[in-house]
């Protein structure tokens, strides 16, 4: 869905940027690009570290069903079972069940380093955030002329959708 809205974002963009040219000096840009790569970076780090911390996870999961296998493997296991009144049931043999396939191994390592890729993206993206709002924060009075000049576009952005709204587009057009 994402993808089909190229317009939408290439129309915000060019909105951001004209907020950006008039309402803010190049220091307030340098600021604000500077705070942008800073999420970048930690977001790209926190997602390394995540992917990386994800399959290590799997490795272990892997090795330790891996030797939970072996050790059940070479236990002896009943065969059958007597009962009280004399009769005897034979029991499965459930070895080849527990056996590790590469299926599960494959979504063993999908699943643990997609975990890891979203939970590390998110920790990195939150510390990137943080570290960029406290760059911006540093000079009070850049931080006034950066929140005034979003506010403004925020209000062209409501102002934009309202008109084109008003003036009978479809609602879906705008949504999708």
């Amino acid at each position: 869905m994402a993808a089909f809205r190229n317009r939408r974002s290439d129309e915000l963009a060019r909105l951001a940027d004209e907020h950006m040219q008039h309402d803010l000096r190049q220091q307030d840009r340098d600021t604000l690009k500077s705070a942008a790569s800073k999420v970048s970076l930690w977001t790209g780090v926190g997602s390394a570290v995540g992917i990386g911390l994800g399959l290590y996870m799997a490795f272990r999961l892997r090795s330790s069903r891996k030797a939970f296998f072996d050790v059940f493997r070479a236990q002896q296991k009943p065969t059958q079972v007597v009962f009280a009144d004399g009769r005897t049931e034979s029991l499965p043999d459930i070895t080849p069940l527990l056996k590790p396939t590469t299926f599960g191994d494959f979504a063993t390592y999908f699943f643990a380093s997609a975990g890891g890729l979203f939970l590390g993206g998110e920790l990195g993206f939150l510390g990137g955030a943080t570290s960029a709002s406290n760059s911006i924060a540093v000079d009070p009075e850049s931080r006034k002329r950066i929140e005034t000049a979003f506010r403004r576009f925020r209000a062209d952005v409501l102002r934009k959708e309202a008109d084109a709204l008003d003036g009978g587009e479809s609602v879906l057009d705008k949504m999708f």
